[in-house]
């Protein structure tokens, strides 16, 4: 006896300003709409014509209005259900009207009462539910049965329409849980794939991180190289055949690891693990070696007992703190020393240092800080810190700490 229209707000209170909301009200009828307003007024025009038989050839025959009005309200009673959708609260109140004399149209009125108990308010339904009551009432004065009370008869009334009125309510209650679940998985897909996205962007911006960690300390080296045989073409053969294999071998590893980060962009990783290359604190005297091939003078001091039980992801750090300020001291202040120093323990943290003189004078080679504020944010995202800039000594230093965890 309901329909599948969303609950809608309450009507004005007077009955001419209810009438005229009717067609703003109006609501396309889909096509279970229409078996359920079938069934109501088949149900409805039952009642009526049950109510009719027993009038009429009851054993024991009671007062009852007059036959020809009492059928035609009846009637009309019934066909005012095909409208019950649009205005359900003044066809309601109309058929309490309808009900002081004419009590074929008690079905009828039962079917409004419950469609305004699913579709309005509780303060409306109230309203409805005591104009029924009261009709009750009126007839039972009007036509009073003679086997039993007044009372008695008022209050199987009120039994009636609070059934009506409770199963109505029940089934809006009902309805508002289904439309609130269906709310919440809404915007539980909206949040998780905005989760998704978010997710994505902070693979992409790792990706640019592990790219420019690899590719800058790459490329340095060949400017490096590069700039020896620019500026001294009368070297030897032999340190000229040197320097072109370095460049060489830096130019084949640099297209190896950007042909390995490129692959991570086309690889859909399930889960949210660093992809390949991903070096270690054990590799880091492996980039010293590099770098000293590369003409510069690095002072390298590990003071950690056994490297290989720092964890992964904070070895990894530590070598990405060491690599870039590496390449910033090749590229900023190419001849000068270098210093690395990494120290640390289980429980007290892992410090990682890169210090070397400023010079004044250096070549141009293209930098915008981009690899020390992925540095930053890589630090700060496993836990620590880092600061980088000029000390009072006229040194710039690359100071890292990372957590490490007691075992």
């Amino acid at each position: 006896m309901s329909g599948t229209e969303a609950p809608r707000p309450d009507y004005p209170w007077l009955l001419p300003a209810l009438l005229a909301n009717g067609e703003e009200d109006r609501v396309r009828r889909s096509a279970r709409d229409w078996v359920i307003d079938v069934l109501c007024f088949l149900l409805a025009s039952g009642f009526g014509a049950c109510m009719v038989y027993v009038t009429g050839h009851g054993v024991h025959p009671a007062p009852h209005p007059p036959r020809m009005p009492d059928v035609i309200l009846g009637a009309a009673s019934c066909l005012l259900i095909w409208w019950r959708r649009r205005w359900p609260v003044p066809i309601a109140l109309a058929l309490a009207v309808f009900g002081v004399l004419s009590v074929t149209s008690v079905g009828a009125a039962a079917i409004l009462v419950f469609t305004v108990a699913v579709h309005r308010r509780f303060r409306t339904v109230a309203l409805v539910a005591a104009a029924h009551i009261a009709s009750g009432g009126v007839y039972a004065v009007l036509y009073p049965d003679p086997r039993e009370s007044y009372w008695v008869g008022l209050l199987w009334t009120v039994i009636v329409i609070g059934a009506v009125v409770a199963w109505g309510m029940f089934v809006r209650a009902r309805r508002q849980l289904v439309l609130s679940l269906r709310d919440r998985a809404v915007r539980a897909e909206s949040e998780q794939q905005l989760r998704v996205e978010q997710a994505r962007h902070q693979e992409r911006a790792r990706i640019a991180r592990e790219m420019h960690d690899v590719l800058a300390h790459r490329i340095s080296l060949l400017s490096v190289h590069a700039g020896a045989l620019e500026f001294r073409p009368d070297a030897p053969s032999e340190e000229i055949a040197q320097a072109a294999g370095v460049i060489r071998a830096s130019a084949h590893q640099a297209l190896q690891d950007l042909r390995e980060v490129i692959g991570v962009l086309r690889d859909d990783a399930s889960d949210g693990a660093p992809e390949r290359p991903q070096p270690s604190l054990t590799d880091l005297p492996a980039l010293i070696d590099e770098s000293r091939r590369a003409g510069m003078a690095v002072r390298w001091e590990n003071r950690i007992r056994d490297v290989t039980k720092v964890p992964a992801n904070i070895g990894r750090s530590a070598y990405r703190t060491v690599q870039e300020g590496l390449t910033n001291a090749r590229k900023h202040a190419p001849g000068a020393a270098v210093q690395v120093m990494v120290d640390g323990a289980a429980g007290t943290g892992l410090t990682v240092e890169v210090r070397n003189p400023m010079v004044k004078a250096a070549p141009e080679i293209p930098g915008a800080g981009a690899g020390l504020i992925g540095l930053t944010e890589r630090a700060t995202l496993a836990g620590g810190r880092l600061e980088h800039g000029r000390t009072r000594q006229g040194d710039f230093r690359v100071h890292a700490w990372l957590p490490w965890p007691a075992p």
